[in-house]
């Protein structure tokens, strides 16, 4: 039987635009670590110091961080089951297509991480996704208690434990910060790579991977779930089951993201805040987007998001590609001296033109090229590109 990718009436338009919005939300935050060293190393507070700059810090930490690569990955979660249930509908044998679908985001993670940025995703999405083959029959009820226990057991056992050593957390590593700034500010590619993947390495092996294995898989399997549910396949139909969605999940995000300044924003708290926090966020955010949509005027002001949400991933990767250009010294150079609110700037210039530049290459074309490339393997035929 044939089988060809989603038509654009079939879509979801506005999963599409929250899509798109988690785009911009995870540019918002892989910024700072692209631009600078704080971020793995420490000391952030002591050279981005001013009123302003920590004012920035604050914004992004409480509405950003922590709360858009949750989304992203309830959507990857949402988007698996999706093509799970379309494959099924056409008697198509899904393990080898979604098998085949997972190692080729391993493939393009594999290049992303170790030659363009060591904050990828796309590598752990690859390699932990491959591990909701074992959900992928599992009743609705044991999906949500999977994801409630991965998500807070995580929570109970990490959090503890940075509260024992709380008082070591407030360290800064000068010496693997001037190295990192060295090697990103080098013109020498072999030297930028291998800081890359140093950096890489220290969040992404060993116990390093366990961790977001528990971060990810709840939040894979909550983005199942709630597909399954199909509360956001027909949003007028569940308006009142949303909007009390809405108002739950923003009193939790808002206790959980800024609730922690209230007694310093302590940093043995930023496991709750990132991922308990971050979770119920995401469902704010992926509720509010979607109640929008539904308005005429809502829909007006999101629908350019839907244009980035078709390609995400290839504006994922061109995020990265035009910040390896602007910091590292192979480019620009502009590693370690932009500030965090020029940092802001540049990010809404750069999303405003992906807007513009992926509404004209879908008015031309079928999918992103990422995309296109990665259907093509797939469905392991060169797929048709131009409308």
């Amino acid at each position: 039987m044939q089988f060809a990718p989603t038509r654009v009436n079939n879509r979801l338009e506005h999963i599409d635009i929250v899509r798109g919005f988690a785009i911009f939300g995870i540019f918002t935050v892989n910024i700072g670590a692209f631009s600078a060293p704080y971020f793995i190393y420490g000391g952030a507070e002591m050279v981005w110091n001013t009123p302003l700059e920590r004012a920035i810090q604050a914004f992004i930490d409480i509405f950003f961080q922590g709360s858009f690569y949750t989304l992203f990955s309830i959507l990857f979660g949402f988007s698996w089951q999706l093509m799970k249930e379309r494959l099924q509908v056409k008697e198509i044998a899904f393990t080898p297509f979604l098998l085949r679908r997972q190692f080729g985001l391993i493939g393009f993670g594999l290049i992303h991480a170790f030659l363009i940025w060591h904050g990828d995703i796309l590598l752990s999405y690859g390699l932990i996704g491959l591990f909701l083959l074992l959900f992928i029959e599992v009743k609705e009820r044991t999906l949500l208690g999977w994801a409630a226990v991965l998500l807070f057991g995580s929570v109970a056992l990490i959090t503890p434990a940075l509260y024992a050593v709380r008082d070591l957390l407030n360290f800064s590593d000068k010496l693997a910060i001037n190295q990192a700034i060295e090697n990103y500010s080098s013109n020498e590619l072999p030297l930028i790579w291998k800081q890359n993947f140093y950096d890489w390495s220290l969040a992404n092996s060993g116990i390093g991977f366990i961790f977001l294995t528990m971060t990810l898989l709840p939040l894979f399997l909550l983005g199942m779930y709630l597909a399954r549910k199909r509360v956001f396949h027909e949003p007028k139909k569940h308006e009142h089951t949303l909007k009390r969605l809405l108002i739950i999940t923003f009193l939790f995000s808002l206790l959980l993201k800024a609730g922690p300044y209230l007694i310093g924003n302590p940093l043995w708290l930023s496991y709750v805040q990132d991922n308990l926090g971050g979770t119920a966020s995401a469902l704010f955010y992926m509720t509010l987007l979607t109640v929008l949509a539904q308005t005429e005027s809502g829909r007006k002001l999101l629908r350019p998001l839907r244009y980035v949400g078709r390609t995400a991933l290839s504006n994922y990767i061109l995020q990265s590609v035009i910040s390896f250009i602007l910091f590292y010294g192979i480019g620009f150079g502009l590693y370690n001296s932009v500030l965090p609110s020029v940092s802001l700037v540049i990010v809404v210039f750069i999303f405003a033109l992906q807007i513009l530049v992926s509404k004209w290459w879908l008015s031309r074309y079928r999918f992103g090229p990422l995309e296109w490339v990665w259907r093509s393997l797939n469905y392991k035929a060169i797929q048709p590109l131009r409308k």
